[in-house]
C-alpha cells in the first residue's frame, strides 16, 4: 500500500475518543476548511513487506517488453539505441523464424544462445570462431541429411539460401536419403515411358542435387559429403548406400561451378572408376582446391590414371585415396605424374594393393620429386624390394619429412636397407614401421635417428660459428 496521510480528522477521532464518545464530533468536519494541514497533520505509514516501488516497471522497460514481445511482426532492432538493443537483445527468444533474425541479428551472444540450446556439443573452433557461422552451418546440413527426394519441399532448402549465403563456409553431409519406394506396378510404368537402363520394377535411387545449392553459396570453401544412410538397423540395404551415375553427373557439375572451393571430400559413397573420371574432367584446372579426398571408396587403376592427371592439372596440395582398389599400374600412372609434380605435400595411399611393383614406381618418383613433404603407403603388401628403393629415397631426398610403411613384409634384411638410407638424412622425423618386421634392433637405431633430427628441427638452424 501507498503512504496514508491522515488529516486533522484523525486527531479528532482521536479526540472524541478520549472523552468517551464512540465517533468523532461533527462540528469538527464542519471546521474542515479552517484548520490548517501542519495543525493537525498526522503521517503513518503502512506498510507491505512485499511490496517495492521496483516493482513498478519504468516506461522504457513497458516498450522494451513490448518490442520483444512483437519482435516478428516489428522487427525495429536497428532503430534502438545501443543499450537498449543490448536489452532486447539478451530477451529474444531464439525460436524467432529466421527470415527475420538472420540478416537483422549479428549479435554473437544471441547465436550462442540459439546453438547451445539446440545442440549439446558446440566447438566454435571448427566455425572460425563464429556462433553464428556455426549456426547456419549446421542448420543447413540438418535439413539436407534429412531431405527426401520427391518427399520432401525443395523449396525448404531454396528458402533458406538467401538467408544463409553470407555465413556458410563448410557443409559437412555425412548421410543423404533416397527416395521413399512408391508402387512397383507404378515404378514400372514410369521406367518403361522415360526408357530408363535401370532394371525392370528397380526404384531409381537418386539423392537431392545439390546443384542448385552449392552454386548459390558464393563463400562456399569446403565441402565434406557421404552418400549412405547412417543408422539404418534392421532397415539395411545396399541400394541405401548407392551413389548413382546421376548423382556424380549432379555433383560434378555443381563442383566445377563452385570455384572458391578449396577442399572436397567424398568419402564412404562406392564411387568406382567411372564416377572418378566425371568427377575428375570437373575438377581439371579447377583454380581453388588445394585437398581431394576420395578415400574409402572403390576406385581401381583406371579411376587412379585420372586422379594422376588432375595431379599436374591443378594446385592440390593433398591427395587421398586411402582404402581403395589401387594396384601397381594405378601406382605407376601416380607416380608419373608425382615425379613432375611441384604442388602436393602430402599423399595417402593406405590399405591399397600397390605390391613392391607400384612401391618401387612411388620410389622411383620421390627420386625426382622435391615437394612432397609426407607419404603414407602402410598396408600395401610391400616388402624388401621396395625398402631398397627406399632407402636410396631416405639418402637423396631432403624433402620427406614423414614415412610410413606400416603394415608391409619389409623384413630385417629390409630394415638394415632402411636404417642404412636414413643414415645422413637430417629431415625424416617422422617413420612409422610398426608392424613391418624390420627387426627390434633396426627399429630401435631409426628411432634414435629420428630423435635426433626431431631435436635439430626444434632447436632450428644454428648460425655458422665466426672465425677465431
Amino acid at each position: 500500500m501507498l503512504p496514508v496521510k491522515e488529516t486533522w480528522l484523525v486527531s479528532g477521532m482521536r479526540q472524541a475518543v478520549a472523552a468517551g464518545r464512540s465517533r468523532p464530533v461533527p462540528s469538527l468536519r464542519r471546521s474542515q476548511g479552517r484548520l490548517t494541514a501542519d495543525s493537525f497533520c498526522v503521517h503513518r505509514i503502512i506498510e507491505d513487506p512485499e511490496w517495492s516501488l521496483a516493482a513498478v516497471p519504468r516506461l522504457t522497460e513497458l516498450c522494451l517488453q513490448h518490442i520483444v514481445h512483437n519482435f516478428t511482426q516489428n522487427p525495429i532492432l536497428d532503430r534502438l539505441l545501443p543499450q537498449h538493443q543490448r536489452k532486447v537483445l539478451d530477451r529474444l527468444p531464439t525460436g524467432l523464424p529466421l527470415a527475420v533474425t538472420a540478416n537483422l541479428v549479428s549479435d554473437e551472444d544471441y547465436w550462442k544462445r540459439c546453438c547451445t540450446e539446440r545442440w549439446q556439443v558446440c566447438d566454435i573452433s571448427s566455425y572460425g570462431g563464429s556462433w553464428k557461422r556455426m549456426f547456419f552451418e549446421r542448420h543447413l546440413e540438418n535439413i539436407l541429411k534429412s531431405f527426401v527426394p520427391n518427399t520432401t519441399d525443395p523449396n525448404q532448402v531454396l528458402e533458406l539460401i538467401p538467408l544463409c549465403k553470407d555465413y556458410v563456409r563448410k557443409l559437412e553431409v555425412d548421410q543423404f536419403l533416397p527416395p521413399l519406394k512408391v508402387d512397383p506396378k507404378e515404378e514400372a510404368d514410369d521406367i518403361s515411358d522415360s526408357g530408363s537402363d535401370l532394371g525392370f520394377g528397380e526404384v531409381p535411387m537418386h539423392h537431392y542435387d545439390l546443384g542448385a545449392l552449392i552454386t548459390a553459396l558464393p563463400y562456399l570453401e569446403e565441402l565434406h559429403l557421404t552418400y549412405g544412410v547412417k543408422d539404418c538397423g534392421m532397415n539395411f540395404e545396399w541400394n541405401l548406400f548407392k551413389f548413382t551415375y546421376q548423382d556424380c553427373c549432379n555433383l560434378a557439375d555443381a563442383v566445377k561451378k563452385c570455384h572458391k572451393l578449396k577442399v572436397f571430400k567424398l568419402t564412404r559413397s562406392n564411387v568406382d572408376d567411372d564416377k572418378t573420371r566425371l568427377l575428375v574432367r570437373s575438377l581439371l584446372d579447377h583454380p581453388s582446391l588445394v585437398e581431394l579426398n576420395l578415400s574409402h571408396n572403390l576406385i581401381g587403376d583406371t579411376g587412379t590414371q585420372a586422379v594422376g592427371k588432375l595431379i599436374n592439372r591443378s594446385r592440390l596440395e593433398t591427395l587421398d585415396l586411402c582404402n581403395n582398389k589401387i594396384h601397381h599400374a594405378g601406382a605407376q600412372a601416380l607416380a608419373q605424374a608425382l615425379a613432375q609434380n611441384c604442388t602436393l605435400t602430402s599423399l595417402n595411399l593406405r590399405l591399397n594393393y600397390l605390391e613392391d611393383e607400384g612401391g618401387e614406381a612411388m620410389g622411383r618418383a620421390l627420386l625426382a620429386n622435391t615437394t612432397l613433404k609426407s607419404i603414407h603407403l602402410g598396408s600395401n603388401m610391400l616388402s624388401e624390394p621396395s625398402a631398397v628403393l627406399f632407402s636410396q629415397v631416405l639418402a637423396q631426398n631432403a624433402t620427406l619429412t614423414c614415412i610410413n610403411l606400416s603394415c608391409n613384409h619389409i623384413g630385417p634384411d629390409g630394415g638394415k636397407q632402411l636404417l642404412e638410407g636414413l643414415a645422413g638424412n637430417k629431415t625424416l622425423t617422422e617413420f612409422d614401421l610398426r608392424l613391418a618386421e624390420v627387426g627390434q634392433e633396426s627399429e630401435f637405431l631409426i628411432g634414435q635417428m629420428l630423435w635426433a633430427n626431431r631435436h635439430a628441427a626444434r632447436l632450428g638452424p644454428q648460425p655458422a660459428a665466426g672465425p677465431l
